[in-house]
């Protein structure tokens, strides 16, 4: 549990010396000149270093990723650098530091007296500049790279396992039996051979060399020495590099094993990586992955546009510490490693933008590390969600349900309205008085309302296909406008209430004919109920807004629609008047959506005189020869 009677500075200081004791106690001495795991992350991430950001999403991607690999002892590095080239490489290093421990053994012999002769000087400098050469210029040494089992090529053989043969032993010929024992360098070449060669080669190896040394102790014999005792040195001896021989094969095949079972087990994690990260890309809530410091490790691209006013936000690394917009994100971050629980649905956090927008985010935080885990880097993963979305999401769901059990209203309903309208028939026949001629017309009136109610419910229940054909939106639009500008008893003209704006040019739109009818004249009585008597109070305008868009507008002079009526101008069964069934426009929005097209509202420019202005973007469609043109009554 966190210490809440400690600042969190010092709790985020012990906290890191905890994590620094548990992860780097089973590092090797190499692991020290690796890097920091923060590197990744150092800095603010602010800074601009020339690049695009889909380069540097793609870059840190990498890292991660391979940050990931490494810790499970997978990286992809290890794919192109084998261990067996890593053992070769550490055979070459030892074999370096050995020639200078030669030298500085030969030269310290000379300074207290035993000075070694000329030969055995040259023959360990030799060894020694050799030995430093390869070192520095090992090129690569492998013959058969792209076998299973990769092994000294013959040059290298001869250059690494021969030479020291021939020198070491060279050594132990010359030099006196009272003077330095060389013996024990001969375990180097015969330790090489069994990790880098076949298990022949490498037996062949021990066994000449324990020749070699049999053949020594023999010139020892004839040199009037001790029979018994210089063979049984030398049998021993070679016994014993036959031993390490042996026992340097198993250990080289068993690290062979694993290596191969390591890249299997590397592939399988990378797909998964990959994987993983496209599922998280894909998501539509947002993702953060934040460190204690402040520091986003990893973003989507859904969290990136909820971070931001509009557009894409910079790619992770970057610090949410010091933009003024997150200040309640970052708090949210420091509650949430401080109380080290989080409610399950989430909090709402606000996001202040410049100029006063603002945006409500539900975040909800999971940590990486558990109890049972002291030491493991802590993390938190932020999923973030726009609360308006959550809204929408739940708004189309009860709209849906309600379309469903509206659809099986009305279909009950048309019935016992059919048997009305037909009773109602039969009364009016035979009503003579004035009354109750009154009183059947109200009851015919009435009827024939809630059929339109009940043929507009249907006609937008789920399940309706639509068969979209291609009309010309120029010549129907005109002819609309003329039938409707004549129901109306509206006259062209410069001082017309009622101006149209057409293209020269046919436009092909995919919808039907009767369904766009229906939505301009559901738009036009709109437009002309609440607009004024001045001149060009109703305008339309088709315009083709790109190759694949055309934009139907209609717009009017009358009041602005108030803010808390222009939120559910689309929702159905709402309404601003008394007598009105508030679904003319969801059944326009429902109608524009069979065809793939949109409708909006949109506030024009006070520089404007039509500033209520409706909006269709309709998918476009070429090829459409004209038709008819507008055609007003005079």
């Amino acid at each position: 549990m966190v210490d809440a009677a400690r600042p969190p500075f010092e709790r985020r200081k012990t906290d890191r010396r905890r994590r620094a004791r548990g992860t780097r106690a089973d590092e090797s001495w190499f692991g020290a000149f690796s890097a920091d795991p923060d590197s990744l992350t150092s800095g603010d991430g602010l800074r601009d270093d020339g690049r695009d950001d889909a380069t540097r999403h793609a870059e840190v991607d990498s890292a991660l990723e391979a940050r990931l690999l490494s810790q499970a002892g997978l990286s992809g590095r290890a794919s192109d650098v084998s261990a067996f080239h890593r053992i070769y490489r550490a055979f070459l290093s030892a074999r370096a530091a050995l020639g200078v421990a030669l030298v500085a053994t030969l030269a310290a012999a000379g300074l207290f007296g035993a000075r070694p002769s000329g030969v055995v000087a040259w023959i360990g400098v030799s060894y020694a500049v050799l030995a430093i050469g390869l070192w520095l210029w090992p090129g690569t040494g492998v013959a058969d790279e792209h076998a299973e089992s990769p092994r000294l090529g013959r040059l290298t053989w001869l250059a690494c396992i021969g030479v020291d043969i021939i020198c070491f032993a060279a050594l132990h010929v010359l030099t006196p039996s009272g003077g330095l024992n060389f013996a024990a360098l001969l375990v180097l070449p015969v330790l090489t051979a069994g990790v880098l060669t076949r298990r022949l080669q490498a037996l062949a190896t021990a066994a000449g060399v324990a020749l070699l040394l049999l053949g020594n102790a023999w010139l020892g014999v004839m040199a009037g020495g001790d029979a018994a005792n210089l063979m049984t040195q030398a049998g021993l001896a070679g016994s014993g590099l036959f031993v390490i021989t042996v026992l340097a094969g198993e250990l080289a095949s068993r690290l062979a094993r694993e290596e191969l079972t390591a890249r299997d087990s590397m592939e399988l994690a990378r797909q998964q990586v990959q994987l993983n990260r496209l599922v998280i890309e894909e998501m539509q809530d947002g993702v953060l992955v934040v460190d204690r410091a402040g520091r986003v490790r990893a973003a989507n691209p859904a969290a990136r546009r909820l971070l931001v006013r509009r557009g894409l936000g910079r790619p992770a690394p970057f610090q949410l510490r010091g933009v003024p917009a997150w200040e309640q994100l970052v708090t949210t971050v420091e509650r949430g490693f401080h109380e080290a629980v989080w409610p399950e649905a989430g909090r709402d956090v606000m996001l202040q933008f410049e100029q006063g927008t603002t945006r409500t985010l539900r975040v909800r935080i999971r940590f990486t590390r558990g109890a049972d885990e002291p030491s493991a880097e802590e993390l938190c993963v932020l999923l973030l969600e726009d609360v308006r979305s959550m809204q929408a999401r739940t708004r189309q769901e009860k709209l849906a349900a309600m379309g469903r059990v509206s659809a099986g209203i009305a279909h009950e309903i048309r019935n016992p309205l059919a048997a009305i309208a037909q009773a109602n028939g039969l009364l009016a026949e035979d009503a003579t008085t004035p009354s109750q001629q009154q009183l059947t017309r109200m009851v015919a009136d009435n009827v024939k309302r809630l059929t339109r109610i009940v043929e507009d419910v249907m006609e937008v229940a789920p399940g309706t296909v639509i068969d979209a054909g291609v009309i010309d939106a120029t010549a129907e639009v005109g002819a609309i406008c003329s039938d409707w500008a004549r129901a109306a008893g509206l006259e062209l003209g410069d001082n017309s209430q009622f101006k149209v704006e057409l293209p020269a040019e046919p436009l092909g739109v995919t919808f039907d004919v009767e369904h766009l009818r229906r939505v301009m004249i559901n738009l036009l009585d709109n437009a002309r109920r609440h607009a004024t008597a001045a001149p060009g109070a109703v305008r339309v305008r088709l315009l083709a807004l790109d190759e694949a868009t055309v934009q139907l507008s209609i717009s009017s002079d009358g009041p602005t629609i108030p803010d808390d009526v222009e939120r559910y101008l689309f929702e159905p069964f709402f309404s601003t008047r008394s007598r009105g069934t508030g679904l003319g426009l969801y059944i326009c929005r429902q109608l524009c959506e069979q065809y793939g097209a949109s409708i909006d509202y949109r506030l024009r420019p006070v520089t404007e005189a039509n500033r209520n202005d409706f909006v269709v973007n309709m998918r476009r469609r070429n090829g459409v020869p004209a038709e008819t043109g507008l055609q007003f009554p005079k």
